[in-house]
């Protein structure tokens, strides 16, 4: 039963993941949210423990859950994931399968995995960011706005030294807006590569791109473009995880409106 000094319409929020790094982020965020009430947290490394404990947030009575099966007892409307990719799968079709909306920052998904997604979330529905900064998701933009008056371009982006995958999904995204964008691009000049893999990968249109890994840093990308006379440097950077809680609350509130399954957050910034 909601509570008398909670406002009818408060969206009921569950966090998969809530011991990490962004899970906790994401706790604090949706409990400071006065259109939003976090009554569920699930993350198996720390069943059993009281939410306060592991998020430092104000969640009396509200233990760390084992099992996605909280959500059910706790009446979830939407649940956020930032987990790991073979975890999150599972998860969201079991949020898909019990008509819960989800919120997914997590990265690594196949072409395979969406096409999933979007057999299974019929009763429910599924926003799946690569990046929740609205910046990072301005850059996008911005550099698929750029691509066709450009002949050349490469991408960098460096990220903390936890990150498992690369290049991360925000510069595959860009990269592959960029592509669809313009088909002319001007091939590599290179013709003698001393170390290997020193012109990076290559993504859709030849485009290169180049991953760090670094402990200090958070989330950055630049996007490079060139063509005679004249270069366009694109860039953004998240110096701290509270630069994503903006953009996720924005899909928790909006989720309900965009029917299926929705790749970033530009539906709902009007972009």
């Amino acid at each position: 039963m909601v509570a008398d000094n909670i406002p009818a319409m408060t969206i009921r929020v569950g966090v998969f993941g809530a011991g990490g790094r962004m899970g906790v982020a994401v706790c604090k965020a949706v409990a400071a949210d006065p259109e939003l009430e976090l009554v569920a947290a699930v993350d198996p490394h720390h069943a059993g423990i009281d939410l306060r404990q592991v998020a430092k947030v104000d969640a009396p009575d509200l233990q760390v859950a084992a099992s996605a099966d909280e959500f059910l007892r706790a009446n979830v409307d939407v649940a956020v994931d930032f987990t790991v990719v073979d975890a999150a799968r599972q998860n969201l079709v079991y949020l898909a399968e019990h008509g819960i909306h989800a919120v997914v920052g997590t990265t690594g998904f196949t072409d395979e995995d969406y096409a999933t997604f979007e057999s299974v979330f019929v009763d429910s529905n599924c926003i799946v960011a690569p990046n929740f900064a609205i910046g990072a998701v301005l850059m996008m933009r911005f550099a698929e706005m750029a691509a066709p008056f450009f002949e050349s371009a490469e991408i960098i982006e460096l990220h903390h030294d936890k990150k498992v995958d690369a290049p991360s999904g925000t510069a595959m995204m860009t990269v592959q807006r960029m592509a669809a964008a313009s088909a002319d691009w001007a091939p590599d000049p290179t013709e003698k590569i001393n170390l290997p893999g020193v012109r990076g990968g290559r993504g859709p249109g030849g485009i290169a791109v180049h991953s760090v890994r670094l402990r200090g840093v958070v989330s950055h990308q630049e996007v490079l473009l060139g063509t005679t006379g004249q270069s366009l440097s694109i860039r953004h950077d998240s110096y701290d995880v509270s630069s994503f809680m903006p953009g996720i609350l924005l899909a928790v509130k909006g989720i309900a409106d965009v029917p299926g399954v929705t790749l970033g957050l530009e539906p709902l910034l009007g972009l």
